[in-house]
């Protein structure tokens, strides 16, 4: 097994369908660029859906990742390791809150926020047991458990995967006054994303994460923000929430806190949140790993210093006034912030998928969603003349349909 051709089919012959992969096998990267076994190489535009802010390879994370491996991997927590507490006060430091709670995968982080919510409702708001409600949002994308699924409007995601957990009301996205009406006396919290990134990088109307901040405060619910993609860089500011000057009262990090190299998530609040979790109560043999913990400390190291956050403001800026050049000329519309964006194609020209496999063909990775839409985000460290000869290619790519 040598070449790609060889490589797909015994990965499509042995492996579950669970995904529909671009013909394309990768064998190494560095930066903004990987190359497949065959030696071509490519532009990453999706960067591991946002995992690989910080680009492939990334010298301080690398470092810090091999530095550990040579020391210690894995204690559990039924002990304390030498990484943990910088860890915890280094994130703690960055999202302004007082503790955190490290897991490993987007999913999992999720799945913690809904328990220490309904936990903090029964306990300190005081509803009744087993009555609990979480409101969310149409088109939401949050993971693929059994009870995230529950609450998907995705029926790829959702359908054949029941009995369905329940708890949830679903409302519309970028509606506060759906939030208003859902909200009841069981309301433990509101779970929203920033920016809805499965969905096609669906940006909010101005000022209504504003108005999710202040209808949970006024009516004693948490504001859940799931910032798994939108969060640590990636829109121009740290957090998506930083836009509108919001500070949820549970912020949801992965992705990118591993800085591509292995899975790190966590859930950051307040002692007045978190502190209801006692031990028993909720944990992860690997979660808060000290390997996990020495590259979440290399990634915290690098959003301190804002390089990142200010790059992909900038390179963003530049990446949007070229897309809406398209507009017209192939793509219906364009949305998004900083350097992460979703690309409308006239579906009359092509699929989502066949736009995503003729810039394959010209050496950029993207992907599709929902059928018309390709998602577009370049780690931040690329150049601005990667970045534009990317923007370029998709616009030849377009117009060959």
């Amino acid at each position: 097994m040598t070449t790609s051709a060889e490589l797909i089919e015994v990965s499509e012959r042995r492996s579950a369908h669970n995904y529909h992969p671009l013909p394309v096998v990768i064998h190494e990267a560095h930066g903004a660029w990987v190359t497949d076994v065959e030696g071509k190489r490519y532009l990453d535009f999706l960067s591991g859906y946002s995992s690989l802010n910080f680009g492939h390879g990334n010298e301080k994370i690398i470092n810090a990742a091999q530095e550990q491996l040579k020391n210690l991997t894995l204690t559990s927590r039924a002990f304390y390791h030498d990484q943990f507490a910088q860890f915890c006060a280094g994130l703690g430091d960055l999202t302004g809150k007082d503790m955190i709670l490290p897991m490993n995968t987007g999913a999992e982080a999720v799945e913690t926020a809904i328990k220490v919510a309904r936990k903090w409702g029964y306990e300190i708001k005081g509803v009744a047991a087993d009555q609990a409600n979480i409101i969310v949002m149409e088109d939401n994308f949050h993971g693929r458990t059994t009870t995230i699924v529950s609450f998907s409007t995705d029926p790829d995601a959702r359908a054949d995967f029941g009995p369905y957990t329940p708890g949830f009301k679903i409302v519309r996205y970028g509606s506060a006054e759906a939030i208003q009406e859902a909200i009841d006396d069981n309301t433990v919290a509101v779970l929203v994303e920033p920016i809805q990134g499965e969905a096609g990088v669906l940006v909010p109307p101005d000022g209504y994460l504003l108005d999710v901040r202040r209808i949970c405060s006024e009516n004693n619910v948490l504001m859940i923000a799931d910032e798994i993609q939108s969060g640590l860089g990636r829109t121009g500011k740290t957090f998506a929430c930083d836009h509108e000057g919001v500070v949820p009262d549970i912020y949801v990090l992965g992705k990118a806190l591993g800085g591509g190299v292995v899975p790190v998530s966590a859930i950051a609040a307040n002692q007045d949140v978190l502190g209801v979790i006692k031990p028993g109560q909720h944990g992860s043999t690997f979660g808060g790993n000290p390997l996990a913990c020495a590259v979440g400390n290399a990634v915290i190291e690098l959003l301190n210093t804002g390089e990142y956050q200010e790059r992909a403001a900038k390179l963003g800026e530049l990446m949007h006034a070229r897309l809406r050049e398209l507009i017209g000329k192939g793509v219906v519309t364009v949305r998004g912030r900083g350097l992460w964006a979703g690309v409308d194609i006239d579906p009359s020209l092509a699929s989502g998928r066949e736009v995503s496999k003729a810039l394959l063909a010209r050496g950029v990775l993207a992907k599709d969603t929902h059928g018309t839409t390709i998602r577009l985000a370049p780690p931040i460290v690329i150049s601005e003349e990667d970045l534009l000869s990317a923007i370029d290619k998709l616009a030849d790519a377009i117009a060959s349909f």
